[in-house]
């Protein structure tokens, strides 16, 4: 992990180990004419204790498969997977993996199931820092339809890049279930818990309609669907993306969100800081002509690191460095020709964090948000959850801890994003 005050890598190139640089494919099939899309996204993080609820990260897998559900936001008419071993320290050995439309809980519908080869090979091996790419399989999807991805690890992988909440249940089983269609097998999962996706980054389609350039949702909790419901696919995202096709105006939106994120600097458990990894995130995803910036909420509230067990303080956060930070976001993305909407940080007061002195910060920055005219447009999330200027959200908006939002405040947020900002 770098140091606190982290390094720009969207200034600086880095190395080709680092995560967020360009790192080396383990198998990555000829596409020649043709165009893949994003369809789902997960932002990978270092495996890490949760100081919240139990993951597989630390322990990795051996001899298991890992069935992990995913939400596609476009369709066509073929579709492939990546996978990251970013944070790895050896390499990753897959021994075999299927994907299939989703049933119910871990089953798969029968008849659905496609094995996925890796430059033909049933198997793979990702390099430290490396990723993957499936070969392309035909199985034809739709916006909204839920995809299962299994992946079989004979050998020990040793600590897993992760993604830690996924609000969506995860399944392990004990041997080589990747080609089943039965959930018997799957009977270990996190209980109680919210879930996580492990080495999973990506899933794309291709074929079918023209599919219009994808909106990325970058950000912390907020965005990542903490306080949404487990298995629900109610985040802000989700509900975005739903607007989009009841609109008539489908497109893919994707979820660059991690628990915990901060702009500024890397978190223990809350993954790379967003400075850091948006060139990865956000700039690495397929045919992105938007990008929906909200965080900072955490650089303000979580001066240190010690929620993750780590005993370090931040530099003091500023107003003034958190507006330099979105600069810094807003240069790179005009630079590759994508659209930012920025929006405003959310209430707190009430939760564990709050003070008056970061409260001031907030309302400093979204008063730059609102007036400076540095991005595109604005989603004007805070004044979205709290209409009535009070700094609080309203009860029923949030999820009981006056921070996150509940289903009902991610729909409000999604509402409050006028379609036209997005572009296309």
């Amino acid at each position: 992990m770098s140091s606190p005050e982290t390094r720009n890598p969207l200034l600086t190139p880095t190395g080709a180990a680092s995560p967020t640089a360009a790192a080396p494919s383990a198998a990555t099939p000829a596409t020649t004419g043709t165009v893949w899309h994003g369809a789902w996204t997960a932002a990978v993080m270092r495996p890490s204790g949760a100081p919240w609820f139990e993951t597989w990260a630390e322990q990795g897998f051996s001899d298991q498969s890992v069935r992990q559900v995913v939400r596609v936001n476009t369709g066509g008419t073929k579709v492939r997977i990546r996978l990251s071993n970013a944070y790895g320290t050896t390499p990753l050995h897959l021994t075999g993996a299927g994907i299939g439309r989703t049933a119910a809980g871990a089953a798969v519908q029968p008849g659905t199931i496609r094995p996925l080869r890796f430059a033909d090979s049933p198997s793979t091996t990702i390099p430290p820092g490396g990723h993957a790419v499936s070969d392309p399989v035909a199985l034809p999807t739709k916006p909204r339809e839920r995809l299962t991805i299994t992946l079989y690890f004979k050998d020990a992988t040793g600590p897993a890049t992760y993604h830690q909440v996924s609000m969506t249940t995860t399944y392990r089983a004990t041997g080589d279930h990747h080609r089943a269609a039965a959930a018997t097998a799957f009977t270990d999962k996190v209980e109680p818990g919210f879930g996580s996706w492990y080495y999973l980054e990506g899933v794309e389609t291709s074929g079918g309609h023209p599919q219009p350039d994808a909106v990325v949702a970058f950000g912390d909790s907020l965005t990542d669907g903490f306080g949404a419901t487990i298995d629900g696919d109610d985040r802000y995202p989700d509900a975005l993306a739903e607007r989009l096709i009841a609109a008539g105006r489908p497109r893919p939106v994707l979820n660059a969100g991690i628990g915990s994120n901060k702009l500024l600097t890397d978190s223990a458990c809350g993954g790379d800081a967003g400075i850091s990894r948006f060139a990865r995130d956000v700039l690495g995803r397929p045919h992105v002509g938007t990008v929906i910036v909200l965080i900072g909420i955490n650089d303000i509230q979580l001066t240190d690191d010690r929620l993750c067990g780590v005993d370090r303080d931040d530099p003091p956060v500023t107003a003034q460095r958190l507006i330099d930070g979105y600069r810094t976001l807003i240069r790179a993305a005009h630079a590759r020709g994508v659209r930012v909407v920025g929006a405003t940080l959310t209430p707190y007061r009430g939760s564990a964090g709050w003070t008056a002195e970061g409260e001031t910060i907030r309302d400093q920055v979204n008063r730059w948000i609102r007036t400076s005219g540095e991005y595109d447009a604005v989603a004007d999330f805070d004044r979205a959850l709290d209409p009535a200027g009070t700094g609080r959200i309203p009860d029923g908006l949030h999820m009981a801890d006056h921070i996150h939002p509940s289903p009902a405040g991610y729909r409000a947020m999604a509402d409050a994003i006028d379609l036209a900002s997005l572009g296309q």
